[in-house]
């Protein structure tokens, strides 16, 4: 009888590893993602100056810090710090937040459409609305 529990142990234990490695493996894919925003005016961002355009927004990286990168094609046009925010509800199109209080366009936050994920960066002082990218 003690042998008949012992396998069944074991056999819910590779379950539980298995399940956790599912887990994990989809988390890593989390981390390293991408979307794309379309900002209608030049904007700075970590101090770099990008032109009104449509740019992919990659980001890197686990827990409330990423990396994120603006590119164009294969080149980085801009890249920084920013942290993971959890928005209410889930946007319906994608766009870059910009705040115009220190006298020049500075991207704050990006938003995607259909996730509740956004990252923000720079000031904390927001003014709505850089430009959107229609679906």
């Amino acid at each position: 009888m003690k042998l008949n529990n012992l396998a069944a142990v074991k056999s819910v234990a590779k379950g539980l590893v298995l399940g956790l490695a599912v887990i994990a493996a989809t988390g890593a894919f989390a981390s390293n993602m991408k979307g794309s925003v379309h900002v209608q005016e030049a904007v700075e961002i970590n101090g770099q100056q990008i032109p009104a355009g449509v740019y992919e927004v990659r980001w890197e990286g686990t827990g409330a810090n990423v990396e994120l990168s603006f590119m164009q094609g294969r080149k980085e046009i801009a890249k920084t710090s920013g942290k993971v925010i959890q928005l209410d509800r889930a946007p319906e199109y994608d766009s870059a937040l910009v705040d115009h209080s220190g006298g020049k366009a500075t991207v704050s936050e990006v938003r995607f459409a259909g996730k509740k994920t956004a990252f923000t960066f720079g000031s904390s002082d927001r003014a709505s609305t850089g430009g959107n990218m229609g679906k």
